[in-house]
């Protein structure tokens, strides 16, 4: 609790800078302050409370312990005023009006109590991991890493030539590329020590997308490796100026725009485009599929379904068979490998993807199967001849491709943070260290700009986009990587293989790679079924809505525009949200000083005769105070927000002589709440109703300035109309009023709809 001040002159010796837990003040000498006391030395502190002494001055060389410990953030700490020995205190000359100086901020303040040593090497060592972890890295945590990145290049580098061939419509190679330098960049800059990113199918499949679209319009030629492959620079290079703009700018909320029903309806979505779009390919339909008017492939869902049902009796029946023996043995693996896993922990070591894809390039290449009709990779090499090709994504000539692409490739970032915030903290937990690394935190805007980084050197190079993925970064983990050094081996490993390994990969079964392509589909859908149970278990008709109209507009009609219903469903969610004012009435429950939300239970609090007690739990601002008036007209009149307004009045005006607002919830304040709340309290005053505010923000907090700075304060009475409790608020009014208010039930208070 504070102290009030007293009326004796305060001692001249260092200041004590203090905290507050109520109305922490700022005493003037020689002025009255708002209680009307006088005479004190001049002495300004702007935290009352607990001892704090001589922490923001610099004078004593004893370190300083807050109340919150000897590392405690101290935000906006100052004190000015004399020091011990009377002179003027920092920022005032003999006359205690010089030139002050610049206030230091929590952390210098920090830094000089604490003695912390080379503080550029710390920002240094935040901004880039790197320099955090290497220091730390022990020769034991090699074969850890090592193993995992062996491991993950033997699970994701085929799944990355399927990604690029088969969902990006780009060179093999190119999905090669997104494991090279996106791993390796975000090991130096990001913040989750055992996240690996790399291509994912839902931004492998809007890249494709993409690729689509300009062929359609004729901005690049289907055949044409360069042409395509440099799409797939643009799509990849906006989307990591997207997300690395975003991390400057410090939007790492972006990750909760996007509703839950939304993600899961677009993504269910994606598995079933993926699943229909990989038959064509392992049916053995390819070429049927490009003799057909129009062009099955670029069409929907629905279109490729009813080709393949047309067309059933025209598959190549050696395909089937490679691409069913392959799925089932894929899969039966895949669940075998999850039930024993528990208890044989080295089974994850077990490469069986890279063993089907091995086994099956030999099949291939022994028994013929190219003679015999089976499509194969054939040759894997780079558009342009060069290993690694290097292209600006952003020129001039490239415009018609950054109009096509924009929307597509905001959307990819989007997606990617998202799964890439999910995995990282899954994989971290927020607690800033595994068992191997100390001291580095997650940090969601660090996350966007590594993540965005990665993306803009990917793009130069025509990479498929890359985020953090939680299934590869649970390989990672589990097989032993302990450090990001785990995706700095990876990168290795992809580099030798694109120098030395690619002539291997020529008798690769495409159909092959469509099957792993499609158990990545398989798992983007299998995790539907239980949210759908959940939203059924709530009766969540709205969200089950969403997904449902997402789902179909996907399947049916195109990925566009599941895209833009679902953002536009989430954007409108967000905004009406955000603008809504969720005001309450209050009623005192029997026999208590305890006020609780009336709206909830009408017929069990009291109410008090004449008064009209007013919650606002939440910041004031521009979005949620422009309703704020009908809203509460609503509660003078029905004593309730949910109320149709066609309904005649039923709370009488004689309950609304006083109206107290309880404000503890208003911690933020604009101008634009500032400017409706005073022609709210000067409403009431026109009308005769008297106003008080209760729990309001410390007085020299930002809220209560404003309210005097806008006349609130003077307009309600003087600052004896803010108190500390909604009780007090009720005594003044008795003692205004001269009269004793009895509570009474409202036996008629209306039913909330």
């Amino acid at each position: 609790m504070n102290s009030e001040p007293s009326n004796k002159a305060m001692p001249p010796p260092s200041p004590k800078l203090t905290y507050g837990t109520f109305s922490p003040r700022r005493w003037l000498g020689n002025h009255n302050d708002s209680r009307g006391n006088a005479d004190e030395q001049d002495y300004i502190s702007e935290y009352e409370g607990s001892d704090l002494e001589g922490a923001a001055a610099g004078e004593s060389d004893e370190p300083y312990k807050g109340v919150f410990g000897d590392s405690a953030p101290v935000e906006g700490l100052r004190v000015l005023g004399p020091t011990s020995n009377g002179e003027p205190g920092r920022g005032d000359d003999e006359h205690g009006g010089g030139r002050r100086k610049r206030k230091m901020t929590t952390t210098q303040l920090l830094v000089k109590r604490h003695g912390v040593k080379n503080p550029r090497t710390m920002y240094l060592a935040y901004y880039v991991p790197f320099f955090a972890w290497v220091t730390q890295y022990k020769w034991q945590y090699v074969k850890g890493d090592l193993i995992a990145a062996v491991t993950m290049a033997s699970f994701y580098l085929p799944m990355a030539l399927s990604f690029a061939s088969n969902l990006g419509h780009i060179p093999p190679i190119n999905g090669l590329y997104s494991y090279v330098f996106n791993p390796f960049i975000y090991a130096i800059f990001g913040s989750s020590t055992q996240m690996v990113v790399g291509p994912e199918a839902a931004g492998s499949l809007l890249m494709g997308s993409v690729v689509r679209s300009s062929v359609d319009k004729g901005l690049a030629d289907e055949d044409s490796d360069i042409a395509t492959a440099r799409i797939a620079g643009v799509v990849t290079g906006m989307a990591g100026a997207v997300i690395f703009l975003a991390g400057i700018t410090r939007l790492g909320f972006l990750d909760s725009v996007l509703s839950r029903p939304f993600l899961r309806g677009f993504i269910s979505a994606i598995g079933i485009v993926i699943l229909v779009s990989q038959l064509i390919p392992e049916m053995g339909l390819t070429e049927r599929a490009q003799q057909v008017a129009g062009g099955v492939n670029h069409g929907s869902s629905a279109d490729k379904i009813l080709f393949l049902v047309q067309n059933i009796r025209s598959a190549h029946p050696l395909t089937c068979i490679v691409s069913a023996a392959s799925f089932t043995i894929i899969m039966v693996l895949r669940e075998l490998k999850r039930h024993l896993q528990p208890r044989y922990p080295s089974v994850a070591y077990v490469p069986d993807r890279f063993m089907v894809v091995v086994l099956s390039a030999v099949f291939a290449w022994k028994f013929g199967w190219q003679e015999k009709g089976v499509a194969i990779l054939g040759e894997v090499k780079s558009s342009s001849g060069h290993p690694f090709p290097f292209h600006w994504p952003f020129q001039i000539s490239h415009m018609h491709h950054v109009r096509e692409a924009m929307s597509t490739s905001f959307l990819i970032a989007l997606l990617g943070f998202f799964e890439s915030s999910v995995a990282a903290k899954a994989l971290d937990g927020g607690d800033g260290h595994n068992d191997g690394l100390q001291g580095i935190s997650l940090s969601p805007n660090r996350e966007l700009i590594a993540l965005g980084l990665a993306n803009l050197v990917g793009g130069c190079f025509m990479a498929l986009p890359g985020f953090g993925g939680y299934g590869r970064s649970k390989v990672n983990a589990s097989t032993g990587g302990m450090t990001p050094m785990s995706s700095i081996f990876l990168s290795i490993i992809t580099v030798i293989c694109i120098l030395f390994l690619l002539p291997y990969f020529y008798y690769l079964p495409k159909a092959v790679l469509c099957v792993m392509i499609s158990v990545v589909a398989y798992s983007l859908i299998e995790e539907a079924p239980h949210d759908i149970r959940f939203f059924l278990m709530i009766r969540g008709w709205s969200e089950l809505s969403l997904m449902f109209v997402i789902f179909a507009a996907t399947i049916f009609y195109s990925l566009e525009l599941g895209i833009a219903i679902g953002i536009g469903f989430s954007l409108i969610s967000v905004i009406k949200h955000s603008t809504r004012p969720r005001i309450q009435i209050l009623g005192r429950v029997p026999g208590t000083n305890h006020f609780e939300n009336a709206e909830n239970h009408p017929h069990v609090l009291e109410f008090i005769e004449g008064c009209l007690i007013v919650k606002i739990p939440e910041p004031l601002t521009f979005a949620n105070t422009g309703d704020l008036k009908n809203r509460l007209r609503r509660l003078e009149l029905y004593g309730a927000t949910d109320a149709h307004p066609a309904l005649p009045r039923v709370r009488s005006e004689h309950h609304n002589k006083n109206v107290i607002f309880d404000v503890h919830g208003v911690t933020g304040l604009d101008g634009s709440g500032a400017q409706v709340l005073t022609e709210i309290v000067r409403s009431y005053r026109a009308r005769g109703v008297r106003v008080f505010f209760c729990r309001v923000p410390s007085e020299n907090s930002p809220v209560f300035k404003l309210f005097e700075l806008a006349g609130i304060v003077k307009d309600c009475g003087g600052p004896d109309h803010f108190v500390r409790s909604v009780d007090e608020a009720l005594k003044m009014s008795e003692q205004e009023d001269d009269s004793l208010d009895a509570p009474y039930r409202d036996e008629e208070a209306p039913l909330i709809v």
